[in-house]
């Protein structure tokens, strides 16, 4: 047998298997370059396509596994991936012997994870602005003292600020934060970086705790969250520690028509 290299190749079987081996593997990789789109992935974007055109809303019942399955002449494990992986994005809710739901549209932060305000809103691709309304150095009532483990009296920063997403309210937020752990509160500009970022830059924190709450809100919150007064409200109430103490208790509080909480776990 003549090599394209020059020269000839042994006769040995070993020399023509290897010849042959590597003829096969460069044919089935060059047919690997040429495999379709995954089908899961085709039902994804049939899928999303449906609720972009708003022929599915939010709160509509979409069709199975069996019938996507069907539809697409694909497997049921096919159409289940599909439907799984929607759910994890937070595009569809899968309730057990109900079906598949599109998921409600409303921004949804995580139960488990602190973000800042701020990078929730531009990593959905919208434009935050905060508004500062109150920022002062005050004495401590004795549930904030007692929650920040100081003595009644004892001077707090406090700051309150307004979260806005595209110019709609979002967030109501009344922080108050042990000087000791936060110099320099005072000084900054709450417009162009938000408390939760500042604080967690000069007191790295280590733990937390929250709760969470459904509540009305006084009149004079909800004119500012632009609401009605009787629109029920989500609050977080949350503390924060670094290595050496508290840092920090905060109310945040977002209209319930505008916000949800959720997360998602593995097992």
């Amino acid at each position: 047998m003549v090599s394209p290299f020059g020269g000839e190749f042994p006769t040995d079987s070993t020399c023509l298997y290897l010849y042959r081996q590597v003829d096969f593997s460069s044919t089935l990789a060059s047919g690997c370059q040429r495999m379709s789109t995954p089908r899961y992935t085709a039902i994804k974007d049939h899928i999303i396509g449906r609720i972009d055109s708003r022929t599915w809303k939010s709160g509509d019942r979409i069709p199975s596994e069996n019938e996507l399955a069907s539809e697409f002449a694909v497997s049921r494990m096919t159409a289940r991936r599909a439907l799984q992986e929607l759910g994890e994005e937070g595009v569809l809710v899968r309730t057990q012997g109900l079906g598949t739901f599109v998921a409600d549209p409303r921004p949804r932060s995580s139960v488990l994870e602190i973000h800042s305000i701020d990078q929730e809103i531009l990593a959905r691709g919208h434009a935050h602005r905060a508004e500062i309304l109150e920022l002062d150095a005050r004495k401590a009532d004795e549930p904030t003292a007692r929650l920040l483990e100081l003595k009644p009296a004892d001077e707090v920063f406090h700051s309150v600020l307004l979260h806005r997403e595209n110019e709609l309210p979002l967030q109501y937020e009344e922080r108050f934060v042990n000087p000791r752990f936060a110099a320099g509160y005072l000084d900054q500009d709450f417009t162009a970086i938000t408390p939760s970022s500042f604080l967690s830059g000069i007191s790295p924190l280590t733990e937390a705790d929250q709760s969470i709450e459904a509540v009305t809100v006084s009149p004079e919150v909800a004119d500012i969250l632009a609401i009605p007064r009787t629109e029920p409200c989500l609050k977080v109430s949350r503390r924060t520690w670094c290595q050496r103490g508290i840092v920090n208790v905060a109310s945040l509080i977002y209209p319930g028509s505008r916000y949800r909480l959720g997360s998602h776990l593995n097992f």
